[in-house]
């Protein structure tokens, strides 16, 4: 539980499991929300209010499930825990998970520290994992379930009224997971274009 966090389905898929970075020159994709991503890159860059959480996150699920974290990446994760100190929300999340789970993120309640060449504890494993399986990064957030319940018509082209992106229903991984509000639909990709949207960058 101390890896979920609610996320927007869209941003999410975007997200992949791309690396984290710094992307000053990068524009925003994602209408008011304030997430970058340089899709060529394969790196994100999250708003400030939750990249010292994002750390906290990282370091808990690498070291808990014995996950190895490259040396960049663990220095810009170092950066962010200090300079964006665990905040009031931040104790209060952890201490109703721990109350659930019966214990707490030691990176936000400061018994543990992450230091470059960390060694894990692997507190989580049961059975051992494979070397060769250990690269596999964490979900940031808990991945969206496709909306069946209230699906789009096969072949039609899928807007975000939001974010101004459309989908197409193949090769577009954030298809299924454009909130129902925020559904326009259209009947080929030149409409959506006339219409003053664009392709979503993750469309393969």
């Amino acid at each position: 539980m101390h890896n979920l966090v609610p996320s927007v389905g869209e941003l999410n898929a975007d997200r992949s499991n791309f690396r984290f970075g710094v992307l000053p020159s990068t524009p925003k994709r994602h209408g008011a929300c304030d997430f970058k991503v340089d899709f060529k890159a394969r790196v994100v860059e999250p708003r400030d209010e939750v990249k010292g959480m994002f750390a906290r996150v990282y370091f808990y699920m690498h070291d808990r499930y014995d996950l190895s974290m490259s040396d960049q990446q663990q220095r810009l994760l170092m950066a962010w825990d200090k300079r964006y100190p665990a905040t009031a929300w931040e104790f209060e999340r952890d201490r109703r998970i721990a109350k659930i789970v019966g214990y707490s993120n030691p990176f936000v309640v400061g018994t543990r520290q992450w230091t470059r060449g960390h060694r894990n504890t692997a507190d989580g494993i049961v059975t051992p994992i494979p070397a060769g399986h250990r690269a596999l990064r964490p979900a940031s957030s808990a991945q969206a379930t496709p909306d069946t319940t209230n699906s789009t018509p096969v072949g039609a082209v899928l807007g975000n009224r939001s974010s101004k992106v459309y989908h197409l229903p193949q090769g577009c991984p954030g298809y299924a997971r454009v909130s129902a509000k925020n559904r326009v639909h259209f009947q080929s990709e030149a409409k959506a274009r006339a219409a003053g949207f664009r392709k979503a960058g993750n469309c393969r």
